[in-house]
């Protein structure tokens, strides 16, 4: 492999305070003033702040006229005790970056870096870190933002790092690149009673119970959909822990995945369907709601092409993933509306996965992403001015 930008001591060092010092999505204002102090050093021509939330973007104006090209991080943290020992763990409580997002800040701010004083590429380099990513309204909240439709960018990248590969192997997909997913409530309502008159009440115990086991199939109704859907049953509580009372509530939640948008529209309105019936069959009150939802992110076909020709050069092993990663990247937003692809950076094939509460950003990968980021740019930026 050719790794032509060395290990950065500056950079690490950067990567392990961020990770020390974790924000939770919507709270990530001390992350983005460390990111403000640290990339301020490299001379950007422009820092918007506040964008989208607690999001930041800097902005990087070449020699010449051109396309404007921006890479996107993320800020936040997952609400995940670390368990990990080394001197650089996570002070906060029940907080740490177990996705890796203290490693894809600081492949940013490596590319600020190489670009500081070097402004010899054409267009505009806009070096985004977006809040929120965790909760899925991060990238939406940017788009809607005024402040961004007034830097739009011609395309848009993001990498995210993928334990299970080989260390800095680039993975793309020419079309999905991971999955849509939402997180659905269900409440159902009866009316309580003495246990010994279980006669009296209305009890959404077999209705809780018919659910759980009608979303399961549902999932699994493979004449319904084109592609992979999965429901998985997440949490579930029926009354309360009272031996005398016949239970009046009951709450599921359930998390929807699919590969395909219009699959998950589908998977959607069937599951709605399945609660309707059971609380109409139970005579209970009802009502379901949504939290993070997150859409299919599709790769632009163009875009992938930058990526794979960014590893060629680099001369790092490209993986061609079969399907999409069932997980989700809010990313999905900025590639539905502009021309981008995210593309993933192997962590190790031994390397505790994302989410874990052992897992740690591979410092090795920095110069992976600063490579790959810088190549895409140079490339883009010797397109003809005509074709922008």
């Amino acid at each position: 492999m050719n790794n032509k930008k060395s290990d950065n001591p500056k950079l690490i060092s950067l990567r392990k305070h961020l990770h020390s010092i974790p924000d939770l999505s919507g709270n990530e204002s001390n992350t983005s003033n460390e990111i403000i102090k640290f990339i301020s050093d490299y001379s950007p021509d422009e820092i918007i702040t506040n964008i989208g939330g607690n999001g930041l973007a800097f902005i990087f104006n070449g020699k010449f006229p051109g396309k404007t090209i921006m890479f996107r991080s993320e800020l936040d943290a997952l609400p995940i005790t670390e368990t990990n020992d080394f001197d650089y763990k996570s002070v906060k409580k029940n907080i740490s970056h177990k996705c890796g997002h203290d490693g894809h800040m600081s492949i940013l701010a490596g590319v600020a870096s190489l670009f500081s004083t070097n402004r010899s590429f054409s267009g505009k380099l806009i070096l985004l870190f977006q809040a929120a990513e965790e909760t899925g309204t991060g990238a939406f909240n940017v788009i809607n933002d005024k402040k961004f439709k007034l830097i739009k960018p011609d395309y848009i990248f993001a990498l995210h790092n993928v334990p299970g590969f080989p260390l800095g192997s680039i993975l793309v997909n020419d079309n999905i690149f991971s999955s849509a997913s939402k997180g659905m409530i269900i409440n159902l309502k009866g009316k309580t009673s003495h246990a010994a008159f279980p006669e009296h009440g209305i009890s959404p115990a077999f209705a809780m119970a018919n659910i759980i086991n009608g979303l399961k199939k549902n999932s699994k109704n493979d004449s319904l959909f084109s592609n992979f859907v999965l429901i998985t049953i997440i949490h579930a509580k029926l009354g309360e822990e009272a031996f005398g009372t016949t239970p009046e509530n009951a709450q599921i939640m359930a998390t929807l995945r699919s590969f395909q948008d219009k699959d998950m529209l589908k998977l959607t309105q069937t599951s709605e369907k399945i609660v309707k019936d059971n609380a109409l069959k139970y005579s209970l009150d009802y009502d379901i709601s949504y939290t993070e939802q997150f859409l299919a992110t599709y790769n632009n076909g163009d875009c992938v092409e930058f990526i794979k020709n960014a590893a060629s050069q680099n001369n790092y092993q490209i993986i061609n993933i079969k399907e999409p990663f069932r997980w989700s990247e809010d990313f999905s937003h900025f590639t539905k509306n502009y021309s981008g692809a995210m593309f993933g950076l192997g962590a190790g094939e031994y390397h505790p996965d994302l989410h874990k509460s052992n897992y740690d950003f591979p410092d090795e990968l920095i110069k992976f992403g600063m490579n790959m980021f810088s190549s895409i740019l140079k490339n883009i930026s010797s397109l003809k001015l005509n074709n922008k």
